[in-house]
């Protein structure tokens, strides 16, 4: 079903509306939210947004990112350095990922996670840091990749942020300490990326799966162009907001 919201415009209004959605929905259960879309599109920045208006209206957030869930370096370039392939099948640890973040916050689930377990800037593990997540909790993982098989089937609500290569790779080498590539989508620093994502894109029909799909090409007029709408849970809000929010650092081209 698409929702009334479709084709709404004004960052701040879509935000605010996914929020009061999610403050609503499915009191009783930890939630789990992933924002996917490719490089540079601003899916970290969206998602510590939506994590505010959500804390805001009193339900407690947890975020994470893909990016604490990396391959070490010798699996992510086995395939080699330019390869489309190895970035698309070998960026990411999604065993790890279920492991120590999705399935403790699922249904059945502990509770107890862990939201990041590597760092991909210095290639070695981080010290385990397990967490307990308060009832309700929110979790909201940003990434790419993030409707792929494996991961598809875990989330409760999911969003997809949309833009073309031409304007996410100046966005993101405009922006990012550490980016490490042109500006020109058709660089040769860039084909690894580019194309790793678009074999995302075609295998795995990212648009086709997310709760909320959203033009983000422009970011002061984003526009919501589906959504999906799964049925509310009418269950009154409770409590107060909590933050658990692990430190965040620049991210740099993997």
């Amino acid at each position: 079903m698409i929702d009334s919201i479709a084709h709404q415009h004004g960052q701040s209004q879509i935000l605010e509306r996914i929020a009061e959605f999610i403050g609503c929905y499915k009191r009783g259960r930890i939630l789990r939210i992933a924002v996917d879309g490719v490089d540079g599109v601003g899916k970290t920045t969206f998602a510590d947004k939506l994590g505010s208006a959500i804390e805001r209206i009193g339900r407690a957030v947890i975020r994470s990112s893909v990016d604490g869930f990396h391959n070490p370096r010798e699996v992510r370039y086995r395939r080699g350095r330019t390869s489309p392939e190895g970035f698309y099948l070998d960026s990411y640890d999604y065993a790890a990922l279920r492991t120590h973040l999705l399935d403790p916050l699922g249904p059945g689930g502990s509770g107890v996670f862990c939201p990041a377990i590597f760092d991909h800037v210095t290639d070695s593990p981080l010290p385990v840091q397990a967490c307990a997540a308060v009832a309700g909790s929110v979790l909201i993982l940003d990434g790419l990749f993030l409707h792929r098989q494996g991961l598809r089937d875990t989330w409760d609500f999911s969003i997809f942020l949309d833009a073309p290569f031409e304007i996410t790779i100046p966005r993101g080498a405009a922006r990012e300490v550490g980016w490490g590539g042109s500006p020109d989508p058709m660089a040769s620093s860039n084909r690894r990326y580019v194309e790793g994502q678009r074999i995302y894109l075609r295998e795995d029909q990212p648009h086709a799966r997310a709760t909320v799909v959203i033009d983000y090409s422009d970011l002061a007029a984003p526009v919501v162009v589906a959504w999906r709408r799964p049925e509310a849970d009418s269950a009154a809000l409770q409590g107060g907001p909590t933050r658990q929010w692990p430190s965040r650092r620049p991210d740099v081209r993997r």
